[in-house]
């Protein structure tokens, strides 16, 4: 395959990526990266590496207009933040001990329910309710934009979700993939903060996470400007596009979309985690 022929292809393969990835919160990693390694035969650290910087453009190209059309919770996002970094340090200091074949297995089992659970929601606290005391103390509420105007809510759970983001961080780590799908999963099930909130400052998240590393890989070598370019671009245009459709999207086809992406990540941590 020439060059000609390989850019095109994976700018194409990356913008599908990207506008998936800004519906669902999950960030284009988790289908760039297969993608490549798998369909296009690219080396796996290279793939990753591009794909660190295909999540920086997503959350860069979405997490923009979501912030400007007042979806994203900044304030929520940046502390959730703290408990992925703690638990990405633990992960990787607990990556050469644990056994990654049977955590991948266990993590796949947990994704397979939690996009059984994506499409049987929660109901959402009425925002008359009392939050949670720590919720209010964080000053943890908002608004978003629905067709009937200002939508107002309260997050709950405040705890809970910090250990589950806790816990995404540790994984990631562990099993060196994103952690979008929990991300989303403790702001949605956990904190009871609408789903359209919940992907949006997932996508805000994944850029602050994704930027640290992609650090790594680029000073250990594994960035190929030749295959990051068409990557970023790709997914940057697929990003801002989703971005678009989201806003005008219904919750319904949202947590669909969201259950059929998760699942198939989750097959595919099954899959890898048994022997070869």
């Amino acid at each position: 395959m020439t060059v000609r022929e390989f850019t095109p292809l994976v700018f194409a393969i990356s913008a599908s990526a990207g506008f998936l990835g800004a519906l669902t919160g999950l960030g284009g990693g988790v289908i760039v990266t297969p993608a490549l390694t798998l369909l296009l035969g690219v080396d796996l650290r290279y793939s990753i590496g591009a794909s660190l910087v295909s999540v920086i453009a997503t959350s860069s190209g979405a997490a923009a207009a979501f912030v400007r059309e007042g979806f994203s919770n900044i304030r929520i996002g940046m502390f959730l933040e703290v408990a992925t970094t703690l638990g990405a340090i633990a992960g990787a200091e607990l990556a050469t001990h644990v056994p990654t074949s049977a955590l991948s297995i266990i993590f796949g089992l947990v994704l397979l329910h939690a996009a059984w659970q994506s499409l049987h929601p929660i109901p959402q606290t009425p925002a008359t309710e009392i939050a949670d005391p720590l919720a209010m103390r964080l000053k943890f509420e908002g608004t978003y934009p629905t067709a009937r105007g200002p939508q107002h809510y309260r997050a709950r759970g405040v705890k809970t979700g910090f250990g589950i983001m806790f816990g995404a961080g540790t994984l990631s780590g562990l099993l060196g993939i994103g952690s979008g799908a929990l991300k989303v999963i403790a702001m949605d099930q956990a904190m009871r903060i609408p789903f359209k909130v919940s992907t949006t400052t997932s996508n805000f998240m994944i850029g602050v996470t994704a930027a640290a590393s992609a650090g790594i890989y680029l000073s250990r070598g594994y960035i190929d400007p030749g295959l990051a370019m068409p990557v970023m671009l790709g997914v940057l245009a697929g990003s801002v596009l989703g971005a678009r459709v989201l806003i005008g999207a219904r919750t319904r086809v949202l947590r669909l979309t969201f259950a059929i992406a998760v699942a198939v990540m989750a097959a595919q941590m099954i899959y890898n985690g048994f022997p070869k």
